[in-house]
Protein backbone atom coordinates (compact mmCIF):
# COMPACT_ATOMS: atom_id res chain seq x y z
CA UNK A 1 0.00 0.00 0.00
CA UNK A 2 1.37 3.42 -0.92
CA UNK A 3 1.68 5.88 1.95
CA UNK A 4 -0.10 8.61 -0.06
CA UNK A 5 -3.30 6.52 0.02
CA UNK A 6 -3.06 5.50 3.62
CA UNK A 7 -5.69 7.82 5.10
CA UNK A 8 -7.73 8.64 2.00
CA UNK A 9 -10.29 5.88 2.49
CA UNK A 10 -9.30 4.28 -0.82
CA UNK A 11 -7.47 1.21 0.54
CA UNK A 12 -9.27 -2.06 1.10
CA UNK A 13 -8.33 -3.75 4.36
CA UNK A 14 -8.72 -7.45 5.11
CA UNK A 15 -7.49 -9.57 7.98
CA UNK A 16 -6.29 -12.32 5.68
CA UNK A 17 -7.43 -13.54 2.22
CA UNK A 18 -10.25 -16.07 2.45
CA UNK A 19 -8.99 -18.26 -0.38
CA UNK A 20 -5.55 -19.81 -0.92
CA UNK A 21 -3.61 -18.71 -3.98
CA UNK A 22 -2.07 -21.16 -6.43
CA UNK A 23 1.06 -22.69 -4.91
CA UNK A 24 0.39 -21.22 -1.45
CA UNK A 25 1.02 -23.46 1.57
CA UNK A 26 -1.63 -23.33 4.32
CA UNK A 27 -0.23 -21.72 7.45
CA UNK A 28 -1.05 -24.78 9.55
CA UNK A 29 1.11 -26.94 7.24
CA UNK A 30 4.28 -24.84 7.46
CA UNK A 31 7.19 -26.83 8.90
CA UNK A 32 10.01 -25.42 11.04
CA UNK A 33 13.47 -26.69 11.87
CA UNK A 34 13.15 -27.79 15.51
CA UNK A 35 16.92 -27.95 15.94
CA UNK A 36 17.33 -24.25 15.13
CA UNK A 37 17.70 -22.10 18.25
CA UNK A 38 17.22 -18.76 16.49
CA UNK A 39 14.30 -16.58 17.55
CA UNK A 40 12.67 -16.45 14.09
CA UNK A 41 11.41 -20.10 14.01
CA UNK A 42 10.20 -19.79 17.61
CA UNK A 43 8.28 -16.59 16.87
CA UNK A 44 6.76 -17.98 13.66
CA UNK A 45 5.76 -21.18 15.49
CA UNK A 46 4.04 -19.08 18.13
CA UNK A 47 2.21 -17.15 15.41
CA UNK A 48 1.24 -20.43 13.76
CA UNK A 49 -0.26 -21.59 17.07
CA UNK A 50 -2.35 -18.40 17.25
CA UNK A 51 -3.59 -18.92 13.69
CA UNK A 52 -4.39 -22.63 14.04
CA UNK A 53 -6.31 -22.24 17.31
CA UNK A 54 -9.71 -21.11 16.01
CA UNK A 55 -10.93 -19.44 19.21
CA UNK A 56 -7.60 -17.73 19.83
CA UNK A 57 -7.39 -16.58 16.20
CA UNK A 58 -10.88 -15.07 16.36
CA UNK A 59 -10.02 -13.09 19.50
CA UNK A 60 -6.76 -11.74 18.05
CA UNK A 61 -8.30 -10.93 14.65
CA UNK A 62 -11.18 -9.12 16.32
CA UNK A 63 -8.68 -6.88 18.12
CA UNK A 64 -6.60 -6.39 14.95
CA UNK A 65 -9.66 -4.86 13.26
CA UNK A 66 -9.38 -1.93 15.68
CA UNK A 67 -6.16 -0.70 14.05
CA UNK A 68 -7.99 0.05 10.78
CA UNK A 69 -8.46 3.85 10.47
CA UNK A 70 -12.12 4.84 10.59
CA UNK A 71 -12.01 6.46 7.14
CA UNK A 72 -10.60 3.34 5.44
CA UNK A 73 -13.02 0.88 3.86
CA UNK A 74 -12.60 -2.82 4.57
CA UNK A 75 -14.29 -3.88 1.33
CA UNK A 76 -13.65 -1.12 -1.22
CA UNK A 77 -10.57 0.31 -2.91
CA UNK A 78 -7.08 -0.92 -3.66
CA UNK A 79 -5.68 -3.80 -1.66
CA UNK A 80 -3.36 -2.84 1.16
CA UNK A 81 -1.34 -5.05 3.49
CA UNK A 82 -3.73 -7.36 5.30
CA UNK A 83 -3.80 -7.23 9.08
CA UNK A 84 -2.21 -10.64 9.52
CA UNK A 85 0.84 -9.48 7.54
CA UNK A 86 1.08 -6.32 9.65
CA UNK A 87 0.87 -8.38 12.85
CA UNK A 88 3.50 -10.90 11.73
CA UNK A 89 5.98 -8.31 10.46
CA UNK A 90 5.47 -6.02 13.45
CA UNK A 91 6.15 -8.87 15.87
CA UNK A 92 9.19 -9.96 13.88
CA UNK A 93 10.70 -6.48 13.73
CA UNK A 94 10.59 -6.01 17.51
CA UNK A 95 11.48 -9.55 18.50
CA UNK A 96 14.57 -9.57 16.28
CA UNK A 97 15.44 -5.94 17.12
CA UNK A 98 15.59 -4.88 13.46
CA UNK A 99 15.22 -1.54 11.73
CA UNK A 100 12.90 -1.19 8.73
CA UNK A 101 15.70 -1.79 6.22
CA UNK A 102 16.51 -5.18 7.72
CA UNK A 103 12.81 -6.04 7.98
CA UNK A 104 12.30 -5.17 4.31
CA UNK A 105 15.15 -7.44 3.23
CA UNK A 106 13.92 -10.41 5.29
CA UNK A 107 10.26 -9.93 4.31
CA UNK A 108 11.19 -10.00 0.63
CA UNK A 109 13.60 -12.97 0.73
CA UNK A 110 12.96 -15.24 3.73
CA UNK A 111 11.11 -18.28 2.33
CA UNK A 112 9.39 -19.53 5.51
CA UNK A 113 8.40 -16.01 6.55
CA UNK A 114 6.80 -15.38 3.15
CA UNK A 115 4.85 -18.61 3.57
CA UNK A 116 3.61 -17.31 6.93
CA UNK A 117 2.63 -14.03 5.23
CA UNK A 118 0.50 -15.94 2.70
CA UNK A 119 2.79 -15.77 -0.35
CA UNK A 120 3.38 -18.72 -2.63
CA UNK A 121 6.56 -19.58 -4.48
CA UNK A 122 4.87 -18.19 -7.61
CA UNK A 123 4.17 -14.85 -5.88
CA UNK A 124 7.69 -13.53 -6.31
CA UNK A 125 6.56 -10.16 -7.65
CA UNK A 126 5.00 -9.19 -4.32
CA UNK A 127 7.63 -7.01 -2.64
CA UNK A 128 7.44 -4.79 0.41
CA UNK A 129 8.86 -1.28 0.29
CA UNK A 130 10.38 0.32 3.35
CA UNK A 131 7.81 3.13 3.43
CA UNK A 132 4.94 0.65 3.19
CA UNK A 133 6.25 -1.21 6.23
CA UNK A 134 6.80 2.02 8.12
CA UNK A 135 3.29 3.33 7.43
CA UNK A 136 1.46 0.11 8.24
CA UNK A 137 3.32 -0.94 11.38
CA UNK A 138 2.58 2.47 12.89
CA UNK A 139 -1.16 1.68 12.81
CA UNK A 140 -0.80 -0.20 16.11
CA UNK A 141 -1.57 1.60 19.37
CA UNK A 142 -0.32 0.69 22.82
CA UNK A 143 -3.89 0.12 24.07
CA UNK A 144 -4.77 -2.35 21.31
CA UNK A 145 -1.48 -4.18 21.80
CA UNK A 146 -2.18 -4.42 25.53
CA UNK A 147 -5.51 -6.12 24.78
CA UNK A 148 -3.81 -8.52 22.35
CA UNK A 149 -1.17 -9.28 24.98
CA UNK A 150 -3.83 -10.33 27.48
CA UNK A 151 -5.26 -12.82 24.99
CA UNK A 152 -1.81 -14.21 24.18
CA UNK A 153 -0.76 -14.49 27.84
CA UNK A 154 -3.93 -16.39 28.77
CA UNK A 155 -3.32 -18.75 25.85
CA UNK A 156 0.31 -19.21 26.88
CA UNK A 157 -0.54 -19.92 30.52
CA UNK A 158 -3.16 -22.43 29.40
CA UNK A 159 -0.58 -24.10 27.15
CA UNK A 160 1.96 -24.37 29.98
CA UNK A 161 -0.67 -25.70 32.39
CA UNK A 162 -1.61 -28.45 29.94
CA UNK A 163 -4.95 -27.02 28.85
CA UNK A 164 -6.54 -26.76 32.29
CA UNK A 165 -9.54 -24.46 32.47
CA UNK A 166 -8.45 -22.84 35.72
CA UNK A 167 -4.88 -21.73 36.24
CA UNK A 168 -3.06 -22.43 39.46
CA UNK A 169 -2.47 -19.53 41.88
CA UNK A 170 0.25 -17.59 40.14
CA UNK A 171 3.26 -15.91 41.67
CA UNK A 172 4.62 -12.88 39.82
CA UNK A 173 7.75 -10.74 39.87
CA UNK A 174 7.84 -6.98 39.38
CA UNK A 175 10.84 -4.84 38.44
CA UNK A 176 11.78 -1.87 36.25
CA UNK A 177 14.49 -1.08 33.74
CA UNK A 178 15.46 1.83 31.50
CA UNK A 179 14.63 1.79 27.80
CA UNK A 180 16.90 4.29 26.10
CA UNK A 181 15.58 6.73 23.54
CA UNK A 182 17.45 7.15 20.27
CA UNK A 183 19.31 10.34 21.25
CA UNK A 184 22.91 11.51 21.54
CA UNK A 185 24.53 12.69 24.75
CA UNK A 186 23.10 16.16 25.48
CA UNK A 187 25.06 19.34 26.15
CA UNK A 188 23.60 22.83 26.05
CA UNK A 189 25.82 23.62 23.04
CA UNK A 190 24.80 20.66 20.88
CA UNK A 191 21.12 20.97 21.85
CA UNK A 192 21.20 24.54 20.53
CA UNK A 193 22.82 23.24 17.33
CA UNK A 194 20.07 20.60 16.93
CA UNK A 195 17.28 23.15 17.41
CA UNK A 196 18.90 25.71 15.10
CA UNK A 197 19.64 23.21 12.34
CA UNK A 198 16.05 21.93 12.24
CA UNK A 199 14.53 25.40 12.46
CA UNK A 200 16.64 26.63 9.52
CA UNK A 201 16.01 23.54 7.38
CA UNK A 202 12.24 23.70 7.82
CA UNK A 203 12.17 27.48 7.35
CA UNK A 204 14.15 27.22 4.09
CA UNK A 205 11.66 24.64 2.79
CA UNK A 206 8.70 26.91 3.60
CA UNK A 207 10.47 30.00 2.23
CA UNK A 208 10.78 28.29 -1.16
CA UNK A 209 7.07 27.40 -1.17
CA UNK A 210 5.88 30.88 -0.14
CA UNK A 211 8.60 32.83 -2.03
CA UNK A 212 9.99 34.47 1.12
CA UNK A 213 13.21 36.39 0.42
CA UNK A 214 16.46 36.09 2.36
CA UNK A 215 16.89 32.33 2.53
CA UNK A 216 19.11 31.71 -0.50
CA UNK A 217 22.24 31.26 1.65
CA UNK A 218 20.70 28.82 4.15
CA UNK A 219 23.26 26.09 3.43
CA UNK A 220 26.10 28.59 3.93
CA UNK A 221 24.55 29.85 7.19
CA UNK A 222 24.20 26.30 8.56
CA UNK A 223 27.87 25.60 7.81
CA UNK A 224 28.91 28.90 9.40
CA UNK A 225 26.94 28.16 12.57
CA UNK A 226 28.43 24.70 12.77
CA UNK A 227 31.96 26.17 12.65
CA UNK A 228 31.03 28.47 15.54
CA UNK A 229 29.54 25.50 17.40
CA UNK A 230 32.79 23.51 17.00
CA UNK A 231 34.84 26.50 18.11
CA UNK A 232 32.68 26.91 21.24
CA UNK A 233 33.19 23.23 22.04
CA UNK A 234 36.98 23.56 21.76
CA UNK A 235 37.01 26.44 24.26
CA UNK A 236 36.19 23.92 26.97
CA UNK A 237 39.25 21.84 27.83
CA UNK A 238 39.93 19.41 30.66
CA UNK A 239 42.80 19.46 33.15
CA UNK A 240 44.65 16.31 34.20
CA UNK A 241 42.34 15.89 37.20
CA UNK A 242 39.31 15.82 34.87
CA UNK A 243 37.94 19.23 35.82
CA UNK A 244 36.67 21.50 33.04
CA UNK A 245 38.67 24.64 32.31
CA UNK A 246 37.50 27.44 30.01
CA UNK A 247 40.15 29.66 28.44
CA UNK A 248 37.62 32.26 27.23
CA UNK A 249 34.00 32.52 26.13
CA UNK A 250 34.64 34.51 22.95
CA UNK A 251 33.60 31.72 20.53
CA UNK A 252 30.58 30.86 22.70
CA UNK A 253 29.41 34.48 22.53
CA UNK A 254 29.77 34.51 18.74
CA UNK A 255 27.87 31.22 18.53
CA UNK A 256 24.84 32.36 20.52
CA UNK A 257 24.79 35.80 18.82
CA UNK A 258 24.62 34.20 15.38
CA UNK A 259 22.07 31.67 16.59
CA UNK A 260 19.77 34.36 17.97
CA UNK A 261 19.72 36.24 14.66
CA UNK A 262 18.87 33.09 12.68
CA UNK A 263 16.22 31.95 15.16
CA UNK A 264 14.45 35.31 14.84
CA UNK A 265 14.35 34.90 11.07
CA UNK A 266 12.98 31.38 11.43
CA UNK A 267 10.29 32.66 13.80
CA UNK A 268 9.23 35.24 11.18
CA UNK A 269 8.75 32.46 8.60
CA UNK A 270 6.67 30.46 11.09
CA UNK A 271 4.44 33.48 11.77
CA UNK A 272 4.02 34.08 8.03
CA UNK A 273 2.64 30.59 7.38
CA UNK A 274 0.90 30.05 10.71
CA UNK A 275 -2.58 30.79 9.32
CA UNK A 276 -2.14 28.54 6.28
CA UNK A 277 -4.20 25.39 6.79
CA UNK A 278 -1.94 23.08 4.77
CA UNK A 279 1.41 24.23 6.18
CA UNK A 280 0.29 25.37 9.63
CA UNK A 281 1.65 22.22 11.36
CA UNK A 282 5.09 22.90 9.85
CA UNK A 283 4.91 26.43 11.19
CA UNK A 284 4.14 25.09 14.66
CA UNK A 285 7.07 22.72 14.38
CA UNK A 286 9.39 25.60 13.44
CA UNK A 287 8.15 27.53 16.47
CA UNK A 288 8.82 24.53 18.69
CA UNK A 289 12.46 24.35 17.57
CA UNK A 290 12.81 28.12 17.92
CA UNK A 291 11.58 27.89 21.51
CA UNK A 292 14.08 25.12 22.19
CA UNK A 293 16.86 27.26 20.74
CA UNK A 294 15.93 30.34 22.78
CA UNK A 295 15.84 28.27 25.97
CA UNK A 296 19.29 26.83 25.24
CA UNK A 297 20.73 30.29 24.54
CA UNK A 298 19.41 31.46 27.89
CA UNK A 299 20.94 28.49 29.71
CA UNK A 300 24.28 28.84 27.93
CA UNK A 301 24.42 32.54 28.82
CA UNK A 302 23.58 31.90 32.47
CA UNK A 303 26.11 29.08 32.79
CA UNK A 304 29.02 30.60 30.87
CA UNK A 305 28.73 34.30 31.63
CA UNK A 306 26.92 34.43 34.99
CA UNK A 307 28.38 31.21 36.48
CA UNK A 308 24.92 29.95 37.38
CA UNK A 309 24.14 26.30 37.92
CA UNK A 310 21.21 25.16 35.77
CA UNK A 311 18.72 23.22 37.88
CA UNK A 312 17.81 19.72 36.76
CA UNK A 313 14.11 20.44 36.23
CA UNK A 314 14.96 23.24 33.78
CA UNK A 315 16.94 20.96 31.47
CA UNK A 316 15.72 19.23 28.33
CA UNK A 317 17.79 16.28 27.17
CA UNK A 318 16.66 16.12 23.54
CA UNK A 319 14.88 18.56 21.25
CA UNK A 320 13.55 15.61 19.21
CA UNK A 321 12.52 13.13 21.94
CA UNK A 322 11.33 15.62 24.54
CA UNK A 323 10.10 12.87 26.88
CA UNK A 324 13.69 11.69 27.45
CA UNK A 325 14.75 11.64 31.10
CA UNK A 326 18.20 11.62 32.70
CA UNK A 327 18.15 8.49 34.87
CA UNK A 328 20.87 7.50 37.33
CA UNK A 329 20.17 4.10 38.90
CA UNK A 330 23.59 3.68 40.49
CA UNK A 331 24.64 0.69 38.37
CA UNK A 332 28.34 -0.10 38.11
CA UNK A 333 29.79 1.30 34.89
CA UNK A 334 26.49 3.00 33.95
CA UNK A 335 26.50 6.48 35.53
CA UNK A 336 23.40 7.60 33.65
CA UNK A 337 20.91 6.45 31.04
CA UNK A 338 18.82 8.60 28.68
CA UNK A 339 15.30 7.27 28.21
CA UNK A 340 12.28 6.26 30.27
CA UNK A 341 11.75 3.64 32.94
CA UNK A 342 9.54 0.67 32.05
CA UNK A 343 8.03 -1.48 34.79
CA UNK A 344 7.07 -5.09 34.00
CA UNK A 345 5.19 -7.82 35.84
CA UNK A 346 6.39 -11.31 34.94
CA UNK A 347 4.59 -14.54 35.76
CA UNK A 348 6.32 -17.53 37.31
CA UNK A 349 6.17 -19.32 33.93
CA UNK A 350 8.01 -16.48 32.16
CA UNK A 351 5.19 -14.56 30.41
CA UNK A 352 5.11 -10.79 30.81
CA UNK A 353 1.63 -10.09 32.13
CA UNK A 354 1.66 -6.32 32.18
CA UNK A 355 3.92 -3.31 31.76
CA UNK A 356 3.84 0.42 32.27
CA UNK A 357 5.93 3.25 30.86
CA UNK A 358 6.94 5.49 33.76
CA UNK A 359 7.14 9.25 33.18
CA UNK A 360 8.71 11.19 36.05
CA UNK A 361 7.76 8.32 38.35
CA UNK A 362 9.81 6.21 40.74
CA UNK A 363 9.45 2.53 41.57
CA UNK A 364 7.73 3.12 44.91
CA UNK A 365 5.08 5.31 43.22
CA UNK A 366 4.20 2.66 40.64
CA UNK A 367 4.07 -0.48 42.81
CA UNK A 368 0.42 -0.39 43.87
CA UNK A 369 -1.11 0.92 40.59
CA UNK A 370 0.61 -1.66 38.37
CA UNK A 371 -0.44 -4.55 40.65
CA UNK A 372 -4.05 -3.34 40.65
CA UNK A 373 -4.00 -3.16 36.85
CA UNK A 374 -2.46 -6.64 36.67
CA UNK A 375 -5.14 -8.10 38.98
CA UNK A 376 -7.86 -6.52 36.85
CA UNK A 377 -6.46 -8.37 33.83
CA UNK A 378 -5.45 -11.64 35.55
CA UNK A 379 -7.51 -12.33 38.68
CA UNK A 380 -5.63 -15.59 39.29
CA UNK A 381 -2.48 -13.69 40.41
CA UNK A 382 -2.06 -14.27 44.15
CA UNK A 383 1.40 -12.99 45.07
CA UNK A 384 4.22 -10.79 43.82
CA UNK A 385 7.84 -10.09 44.69
CA UNK A 386 9.67 -6.76 44.45
CA UNK A 387 13.06 -5.33 45.28
CA UNK A 388 13.77 -2.68 47.90
CA UNK A 389 13.28 0.16 45.45
CA UNK A 390 9.51 -0.42 45.54
CA UNK A 391 9.32 -0.19 49.34
CA UNK A 392 7.40 2.41 51.28
CA UNK A 393 5.36 1.95 54.47
CA UNK A 394 2.17 2.75 52.56
CA UNK A 395 3.02 0.24 49.81
CA UNK A 396 3.52 -2.48 52.44
CA UNK A 397 0.01 -1.85 53.75
CA UNK A 398 -1.74 -1.43 50.39
CA UNK A 399 -0.12 -4.46 48.73
CA UNK A 400 -0.93 -6.72 51.69
CA UNK A 401 -4.59 -5.82 51.22
CA UNK A 402 -4.81 -6.69 47.52
CA UNK A 403 -2.42 -9.69 47.39
CA UNK A 404 -2.47 -12.90 49.39
CA UNK A 405 1.30 -12.74 49.85
CA UNK A 406 3.75 -9.91 49.20
CA UNK A 407 7.53 -10.13 49.05
CA UNK A 408 8.67 -6.53 49.48
CA UNK A 409 11.93 -6.17 51.44
CA UNK A 410 12.10 -3.17 53.74
CA UNK A 411 14.91 -0.64 53.69
CA UNK A 412 17.14 0.10 56.63
CA UNK A 413 17.40 -1.67 59.96
CA UNK A 414 14.50 -4.04 60.69
CA UNK A 415 12.61 -4.34 63.95
CA UNK A 416 12.14 -7.76 65.50
CA UNK A 417 8.73 -8.42 63.90
CA UNK A 418 9.84 -7.50 60.37
CA UNK A 419 13.12 -9.36 60.75
CA UNK A 420 11.25 -12.49 61.80
CA UNK A 421 8.84 -12.18 58.84
CA UNK A 422 11.61 -11.68 56.28
CA UNK A 423 13.50 -14.67 57.71
CA UNK A 424 10.70 -17.15 57.06
CA UNK A 425 11.33 -19.94 54.57
CA UNK A 426 8.58 -18.79 52.22
CA UNK A 427 9.76 -15.16 52.12
CA UNK A 428 13.39 -16.22 51.66
CA UNK A 429 12.51 -18.61 48.85
CA UNK A 430 10.39 -16.06 46.95
CA UNK A 431 13.00 -13.36 47.41
CA UNK A 432 15.70 -15.65 46.07
CA UNK A 433 13.53 -16.47 43.05
CA UNK A 434 12.93 -12.77 42.38
CA UNK A 435 16.26 -12.47 40.54
CA UNK A 436 14.67 -14.45 37.68
CA UNK A 437 12.95 -11.23 36.60
CA UNK A 438 16.40 -9.89 35.68
CA UNK A 439 16.62 -12.72 33.16
CA UNK A 440 13.28 -11.64 31.67
CA UNK A 441 14.47 -8.03 31.48
CA UNK A 442 17.70 -9.10 29.80
CA UNK A 443 15.68 -11.17 27.31
CA UNK A 444 13.38 -8.32 26.27
CA UNK A 445 16.36 -5.96 26.06
CA UNK A 446 17.98 -8.41 23.64
CA UNK A 447 14.69 -8.71 21.75
CA UNK A 448 13.95 -5.07 21.03
CA UNK A 449 13.95 -3.08 24.26
CA UNK A 450 17.55 -1.94 24.46
CA UNK A 451 16.91 1.28 22.52
CA UNK A 452 13.65 2.64 21.13
CA UNK A 453 13.87 3.22 17.38
CA UNK A 454 10.44 4.88 17.04
CA UNK A 455 9.85 8.59 17.49
CA UNK A 456 7.68 10.47 19.95
CA UNK A 457 6.06 9.40 23.20
CA UNK A 458 3.26 7.51 21.46
CA UNK A 459 5.85 5.73 19.32
CA UNK A 460 7.79 4.88 22.48
CA UNK A 461 4.74 3.31 24.14
CA UNK A 462 3.80 1.45 20.95
CA UNK A 463 7.37 0.14 20.64
CA UNK A 464 7.34 -1.22 24.20
CA UNK A 465 3.89 -2.81 23.89
CA UNK A 466 4.70 -4.52 20.58
CA UNK A 467 7.99 -5.87 21.98
CA UNK A 468 6.12 -7.38 24.96
CA UNK A 469 3.58 -9.04 22.64
CA UNK A 470 6.32 -10.40 20.38
CA UNK A 471 8.28 -11.78 23.34
CA UNK A 472 5.23 -13.61 24.69
CA UNK A 473 4.51 -15.09 21.25
CA UNK A 474 8.12 -16.27 21.07
CA UNK A 475 7.72 -17.94 24.48
CA UNK A 476 4.66 -19.82 23.19
CA UNK A 477 6.70 -20.96 20.20
CA UNK A 478 9.54 -22.08 22.50
CA UNK A 479 7.13 -24.13 24.64
CA UNK A 480 5.70 -25.84 21.54
CA UNK A 481 9.19 -26.47 20.14
CA UNK A 482 10.37 -28.06 23.39
CA UNK A 483 7.29 -30.29 23.54
CA UNK A 484 7.83 -31.52 19.98
CA UNK A 485 11.53 -32.13 20.63
CA UNK A 486 10.67 -34.12 23.74
CA UNK A 487 8.26 -36.31 21.72
CA UNK A 488 10.89 -36.89 19.02
CA UNK A 489 13.50 -37.87 21.56
CA UNK A 490 11.02 -40.20 23.27
CA UNK A 491 10.20 -41.86 19.94
CA UNK A 492 13.89 -42.31 19.21
CA UNK A 493 14.43 -43.97 22.58
CA UNK A 494 11.49 -46.33 21.99
CA UNK A 495 12.80 -47.20 18.53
Amino acid sequence: MQSSKKFTGECMRKIIPEQLQMGEIPIEDIKFDLTCRDEIPQLLKGLQHIYCNTLLRQKVFLLLRKIIPKNVSITNGRKGMNLWQIFVLGSLRLNCNWDYDKLQEIANNHIVLRQMLGHSMLDIEKRYSRQTLNDNLRLFTSNILDEINQVIVNAGVKLVDGGKKKSKPTHTRCDSFVLETNVHFPTDLNLLWDALRKALTLSFRMAEIFNIDGWRQTTHNIKAVKKLFRAAQKERTRDKDGSTRVASNHATQQYIDKAMVLLERAANVANAIDSHLLYGPTGQEIKRFVEHGIRQIDQISRRCFKNEKILHHEKVFSVFEEHTEWISKGKAGVPQELGLRVCIVESSCGFILHHKVMQNETDDAIAVPIIKETLARYPYVKSCSFDKGFHSPQNQTDLSEILQYTVLPRKGKLNEENRRFESTDKFTEKRRQHSAVESAINAIENHGLDRCRDRGLNGFKRYVALAIVARNIQLIGAVLRNKELALLNKDKQVA
